[in-house]
């Protein structure tokens, strides 16, 4: 019996939507874990601010994306473990995705320690209502929820890097379409 084709590749827009983030969380994870250590980054932190909230808001299109359209199948042959880990890793990510850009904006939308938000330099991002105690928790949650972001980055990419080059099937090219070829 012939089965229907299933295109083994995100879609386009998937595509996109996951490589901006990538971009932009990559980028905040060197300012934000990094801006301590390294002065210099201090002064990136309003476009560390700019980009959590664009995480934010391409996280909800992607989201919105993914409910009308199924993510490509795996290889029948990753055993069960493994597309449990992927399924249990991805949805971290999402969680994270929102959860950090929201900590770090109600961590600077407490009334004693306000700090400019702006998008870029174009206009301003409104506060989001927080009692003192709120922006506590939003700043006290940023830290390690960053640093569980920096872990998942690194398992997600030894991952992707193991598929390539150690198992050779083409699970990195659903979301690197010339690999595909």
């Amino acid at each position: 019996m012939n089965r229907p084709m299933v295109d083994a590749r995100y879609s386009g827009v998937a595509v996109t939507l996951h490589w901006l983030i990538a971009l932009l969380v990559l980028f905040n994870l060197l300012v934000g874990i990094g801006h301590d250590a390294i002065p210099a980054l201090r002064a990136l932190m309003p476009a560390h601010k700019a980009a959590g909230i664009t995480v934010l808001v391409l996280t909800a299109a992607r989201l919105g994306w993914r409910l009308g359209h199924r993510a490509p199948p795996l290889p029948p042959e990753i055993p069960a473990w493994e597309r449990s880990a992927a399924r249990t890793v991805h949805g971290l990510f999402y969680v994270l995705l929102v959860a950090l850009p929201l900590s770090g904006w109600l961590m600077v939308s407490g009334p004693d320690h306000r700090r400019p938000l702006q998008w870029f330099g174009a206009f301003d991002i409104p506060y989001l209502p927080a009692s003192g105690a709120t922006a506590d928790l939003g700043g006290a949650a940023h830290g390690p929820l960053g640093w569980l972001m920096l872990v998942l980055v690194a398992v997600h990419i030894a991952a992707a890097l193991r598929h390539q080059f150690i198992l050779r099937d083409k699970v990195l090219a659903r979301m690197i379409p010339p690999l595909a070829g």
